[in-house]
């Protein structure tokens, strides 16, 4: 088996994978609120140091042998994929309907087709029965919403303000609160598109009572730094090419040197 030739296509499939990454988070520079995706690469030696106490051979088995030389080559793979929450720049839009987080753990509560969702994507408008929804169409929730399951609905010419805290006003009459929430391990969400987070269980969510959390007529931009992912664009393509030139050589020339040596040797 051409076991380098194998190193340096998976090595090469790498590079294609956090190709795409790169080029989503660049692909989303000018999205509302944004976090940036990003990989840990690692080696399958590391991988195999790490859990070779639960594989099912022992050691020092001969079989447990082959199945190091097997997989324990240091192909570079991607070990871990994860979002960067770090929070981006804050615009000012003058819309009303526009509110931006001061906390990069902070997230609106939403409701879609597929369950309730977290989003740090402030930007609102009111539908057409005066709900407070996102642009998507997902309804915003209120504080109150687990109790009555009633959304947050500005009547017809009303004015909706917000206060710091999240309080809802139509005019200077408070209909309600925000709900906005902070969830005690950011790892555990689930990224859905290029807004939505999808909590794993409901207890490892917190509402916030922060009296400083929203500006409203603003955005939070995206945390996307368009030089860093240009560097590493540049970067992955070339580690790419060069992954693809080291394949042409094996099969080209290193093969055919030993298929020529081989049917010249006498048997």
């Amino acid at each position: 088996m051409q076991s380098s030739y194998y190193s340096v296509t998976g090595a090469m499939v790498t590079q294609f994978n956090r190709l795409d990454l790169i080029s989503n988070n660049l692909a989303n520079l000018n999205t509302t609120a944004f976090k940036r995706d990003d990989v840990v690469v690692g080696d399958f030696k590391r991988i195999f140091q790490e859990y070779k106490e639960e594989m099912p051979l022992k050691d020092n088995t001969k079989e447990a042998s082959k199945f190091m030389n097997a997989v324990g080559a240091r192909v570079p793979q991607i070990v871990e994929e994860y979002v960067k929450y770090e929070q981006g720049g804050i615009k000012t839009t003058g819309n009303s309907l526009d509110f931006a987080l001061k906390r990069d753990d902070a997230f609106f509560m939403v409701e879609t087709p597929n369950g309730i969702r977290l989003t740090q994507n402030g930007s609102f408008t009111l539908n057409g029965e005066g709900v407070l929804t996102t642009k998507e169409g997902y309804p915003v929730l209120p504080a109150t919403y687990f109790q009555n399951q009633q959304y947050i609905t500005i009547p017809d010419n009303g004015e909706l303000r917000v206060d710091k805290s999240g309080g809802v006003y139509n005019r200077d009459d408070q209909i309600g609160n925000l709900m906005i929430v902070q969830s005690d391990d950011l790892k555990s969400l689930l990224k859905e598109g290029a807004s939505l987070y999808k909590y794993k269980d409901i207890n490892e969510v917190t509402q916030l009572q922060d009296n400083n959390l929203i500006i409203q007529g603003s955005l939070e931009t995206s945390n996307v730094n368009p030089v860093y992912e240009m560097v590493g664009l540049i970067e992955t393509s070339r580690m790419v090419d060069m992954y693809q030139r080291v394949m042409k050589t094996h099969m080209n020339e290193l093969n055919s040197d030993a298929i020529t040596k081989l049917a010249s040797t006498k048997a």
